[in-house]
């Protein structure tokens, strides 16, 4: 039994979606059962992260491996992981960050978060591998409502060049890391295929919509925090300084996906046509 944390999140879904297609057999931990319209075959369970040990400890019996994804347990990692190891789970994949890296800016806060995760992830007693995915390709998620308003999208740094990973080779790479031995102690790092600047971003999501979109680009110091909605506000200066930094700068590209899961990571244009559908009125 594989327990899912954040598997209402893309890449919770798209792990439990994986996991119960290949009939492991997986408990979805969401606030919400109800409402969470997960993949049948999945065994979905009310998760109050806040909750009192003795109420955690049923959500891991006949366990034998936790997927952590750190936004839906907040705070409360250590209780969870507490719990796990009760229950008798033996590894944790974790959802970390492609920022924590050597050399890295550990002041950033996205760095901060990250790193203090996986730091209490080792000092679980439990084995553990870290996924660090560099920028999602969900991320362009956040011009949705604009698209579906007009053709015209307004964002900062059009020249800004990464290497989106879709939310379904996270996944895989995860259940390969939750089923298989030799991924203990390892640190994966996981981009897309292909450096994509956000303007062509924007190109592709018209193509898959069969749409002429255009990115009008706007100086950083008229971002709104609409634009940006799934950041926290805290984290959104950083987060524009480091789009700054990638304007014409080639980003990390690695291979990881293909050599854990044996299938090459799909790049932006099929993402784009996954979720075609996110982009209609």
């Amino acid at each position: 039994m594989i327990v899912a944390t954040g598997a209402t999140g893309n890449v919770g879904r798209a792990l439990v979606t994986q996991l119960t297609a290949a009939q492991t057999p997986v408990r979805a931990l969401t606030r919400d059962p109800l409402r969470a319209r997960l993949p049948q075959g999945a065994e979905v369970a009310r998760f109050d992260p806040a909750a009192e040990p003795a109420a955690l400890a049923p959500l891991f019996d006949g366990a034998s491996a936790l997927f952590l994804h750190r936004a839906s347990v907040g705070e409360h990692t250590d209780a969870i992981l507490a719990a796990a190891r009760k229950g008798g789970v033996q590894r944790v994949v974790v959802l970390s960050s492609g920022i924590i890296q050597d050399g890295a800016d550990e002041t950033h806060p996205i760095h901060v978060v990250h790193a203090d995760l996986e730091k209490r992830v080792r000092e679980s007693g439990l084995d553990w591998t870290s996924l660090r995915p560099n920028a999602f390709a969900a991320n362009s998620l956040q011009w949705a409502d604009q698209i579906r308003a007009g053709d015209t999208v307004r964002g900062p740094f059009a020249g800004a060049l990464t290497a989106p990973i879709h939310e379904a080779d996270i996944a895989a790479v995860a259940v390969r890391a939750l089923l298989d031995d030799g991924h203990q102690g390892a640190a994966h790092r996981l981009t897309g295929p292909t450096a994509v600047s956000t303007d062509e971003q924007i190109h592709a999501i018209g193509r898959a919509l069969g749409r002429d979109l255009r990115f009008d680009e706007i100086p950083a110091e008229e971002v709104t925090e609409e634009m940006f909605s799934h950041v926290p506000p805290a984290m959104l200066p950083a987060l524009l300084k480091s789009f700054a930094a990638a304007v014409g700068a080639a980003p990390e590209i690695t291979t990881t996906v293909e050599s854990v899961t044996g299938t090459p990571a799909r790049t932006f244009t099929e993402w784009a046509r996954d979720h075609r559908d996110d982009f209609r009125a």
